[in-house]
């Protein structure tokens, strides 16, 4: 058996036929992120949380070293306390989001390292009692509307905060690639800010004490400039391995 670490991968579905197209550009970002895992030698299981039960997808990540919350369907608002029939609501994926939010309380509660990554960062946020920005209207500049699912993506620098981890990982400022039309709002309990865009909004989170971080942007995309996802999963090797020993 393998002694390498094992990182769940997190997504919400392996099926979207009412949305083929976005679901292959889903199912491409997927891919990514679990090959440049293994080159970064973790033994990597993805999961698709809104396949399987709330309970089997718990068992399945029982075991992992580290988690990663993948992309993709807005929460639903009843997880954060708000109103459907926002502008551009889409589907949700109720059971995806009651498993996500329980694997981020089980991580705290462990410190079990976690990355959430667009989706997963908002999730971190609800997990722990935060609320969401649910639009943030057409050409806010995060995310291409009316377009192709390829174009879809919005470039846009980042300002990382002195004094958080995500500082020492990526330095003052980076390139993003983004593709969200919701944001953090009231910050979950134990959050603190790592990044902001240039029009204020929260673009990164990191727990005080936890090794738990999210992302509001998409390091897994082909054209994110090179180096900042496997920067971001080394930064789950280390609390990881300190766990294990």
């Amino acid at each position: 058996m393998s002694s390498a670490p094992l990182l769940s991968i997190v997504s919400v579905t392996e099926a979207r036929p009412h949305a083929p197209e976005y679901h292959a550009y889903s199912a491409m970002l997927a891919e990514r992120t679990a090959h440049e895992a293994r080159e970064a030698g973790w033994r990597v299981e993805r999961v698709a949380a809104a396949d399987v039960s709330v309970g089997t997808s718990l068992r399945r990540t029982e075991r992992a070293a580290a988690l990663v919350l993948l992309g993709g369907e807005d929460i639903a608002p009843e997880f954060y306390g708000a109103a459907r029939g926002y502008r551009a609501e889409g589907a949700h994926a109720e059971r995806a989001d009651e498993a996500q939010i329980l694997m981020v309380g089980r991580a705290l509660d462990r410190g079990t390292p976690l990355l959430g990554i667009c989706r997963g960062h908002q999730i971190i946020d609800v997990a722990l009692g935060g609320t969401l920005v649910q639009d943030l209207g057409e050409h806010s500049g995060h995310r291409n509307d009316g377009v192709e699912i390829h174009r879809v993506m919005s470039d846009h620098d980042v300002e990382l905060l002195r004094g958080t981890r995500l500082h020492r990982a990526l330095g003052d400022r980076v390139v993003t690639r983004s593709a969200h039309h919701q944001a953090i709002d009231r910050l979950g309990a134990g959050l603190r800010v790592a990044a902001r865009a240039s029009d204020g909004l929260v673009e990164a989170v990191e727990h005080e004490t936890a090794p738990i971080t999210g992302v509001q942007w998409h390091p897994e995309d082909p054209r994110a400039p090179r180096g900042q996802l496997g920067a971001l999963l080394a930064g789950l090797a280390t609390p990881a391995l300190r766990l294990a020993a």
